[in-house]
């Protein structure tokens, strides 16, 4: 299994590219399946996460060609299956957003039940109960680990779906599953997040009609057929903030590029909370963690435009090192806390009760063997990594991998001592 290596290292200084948002792009994948046209998208990021959905789209029946580095054609002129394969499903959660595309052009779709981080229940009722909505029969096999749903007979018809949670999966699930619906579909309480307006692009350039993507309502009018895309995918909001932490938490200065500042309101305004320095640009970023003193905040995750979830684990490792004490509220997932244990083997003071962690700051953190629970807790264990006293061994980090384009080369063109160990 492969490990990093990180040592202490100085303040990180210089320039990173952000990438295409995993977030964005496979929702983007999935929804090539809805036409039979050319689906070209560009700035799609070199992760594991794409490379499952590509081997799960070129399973039900596309063609998928790399036209260059980070630009891919996907076509999808016929499906030939509409069952994925528990292999490829169980590898990544995000596998179920092919059960909107497979039910709108085909009228039925079998999908076992999607894998991922294991940070908390993450049920996919709301999913069903949309799809479901929009006349699907939704047939649910326990016993043998998949789902299935069946348009009924006069296919998929529009209707108004209030979600009870802002999931941003069955918001977009619904949203694919609805342009090609007859009548008209509201999604009330949608999630607003960037990648939901990034999605309502995509398809709204392939013919689709959609409007209020970004708002808690979105209303879709159904179309007959959708065409050829070209689109670039937004860069990658959590990679930006990564990115923003691993200049406060070392103290160091840097400009990150490829960004858009205003998906990252939350943490600028928490960053600048704690004394970090953060100028802003249209498209940019510079961070500046070398002005003393850097003191405690407290955060609670929201869906957007709060807090972001998956900010909470780096961040909670860049509050380790500040003066003072502070609260973290997790009230998106349940099991998002897994990384606490890491973090106090190498010396950091956390304590945690049901949702609520407490931070003593200013730790003097020290290097030994952590392994990454999860995509965002592996962030964390690096950047807690860089500033610890010795080594710090970071095991599992294939979760990393999923979720992070040239993970290891960007942090180390900042100065960053990191490395990858292939054992």
């Amino acid at each position: 299994m492969a490990k990093y290596i990180v040592k202490h290292s100085g303040p990180l200084n210089g320039e990173v590219v952000i990438s295409g948002a995993k977030n964005a792009v496979l929702p983007l994948m999935a929804a090539a399946l809805l036409t039979d046209g050319d689906c070209v998208i560009k700035d799609v990021p070199a992760l594991r996460d794409v490379s499952v959905m590509k081997e799960i789209l070129i399973s039900l029946g596309s063609e998928i060609e790399s036209l260059e580095e980070n630009v891919l054609k996907i076509k999808t002129e016929d499906i030939l299956s509409t069952e994925a394969q528990f292999e490829l499903v169980n590898k990544m959660r995000a596998s179920i957003l092919i059960m909107g595309p497979l039910l709108a052009r085909k009228g039925r779709a079998i999908i076992p039940h999607p894998g991922g981080c294991t940070i908390g229940k993450r049920p996919i009722d709301l999913h069903l109960k949309g799809l479901s909505a929009l006349g699907a029969e939704i047939i649910d096999c326990e016993e043998e680990g998949y789902i299935e749903a069946v348009a009924g007979p006069q296919g998929l018809i529009g209707d108004s779906i209030y979600l009870d949670f802002p999931s941003v999966g069955a918001t977009e699930n619904i949203m694919m599953a609805a342009v090609l619906a007859t009548g008209t579909t509201h999604i009330e309480n949608a999630a607003e997040e960037p990648e939901i307006v990034d999605l309502a692009n995509f398809l709204n350039k392939m013919g689709a009609k959609i409007k209020g993507a970004g708002t808690d309502t979105i209303r879709i009018e159904g179309v007959s057929k959708l065409g050829d895309v070209r689109h670039t995918v937004i860069p990658d909001r959590i990679e930006t903030g990564t990115f923003m932490l691993a200049a406060a938490i070392t103290k160091g200065n840097v400009h990150i590029m490829n960004a858009v500042p205003d998906h990252v309101k939350p943490i600028i305004a928490k960053l600048r909370e704690c004394g970090v320095i953060i100028e802003v640009g249209d498209d940019e970023l510079i961070v500046r963690g070398d002005l003393d003193p850097q003191t405690a905040t407290d955060i609670k995750t929201l869906p957007y435009p709060g807090f972001p979830t998956d900010i909470q684990s780096p961040f909670m490792a860049y509050l380790t090192t500040v003066e003072g004490f502070s609260t973290v509220v997790e009230t998106v997932f349940e099991n998002r806390f897994m990384h606490v244990s890491q973090l106090n083997k190498m010396g950091a003071s956390i304590e945690t009760a049901g949702n609520k962690a407490t931070i003593r700051g200013h730790s003097k953190l020290r290097g030994c063997q952590v392994m990454a629970t999860d995509l965002r807790a592996g962030a964390a264990l690096v950047l807690a990594g860089l500033v610890a006293e010795g080594e710090t061994e970071i095991t599992e980090i294939y979760h990393v991998e999923r979720g992070y384009e040239k993970f290891i080369e960007k942090f180390a063109s900042l100065g960053a001592d990191i490395v990858k160990i292939e054992d």
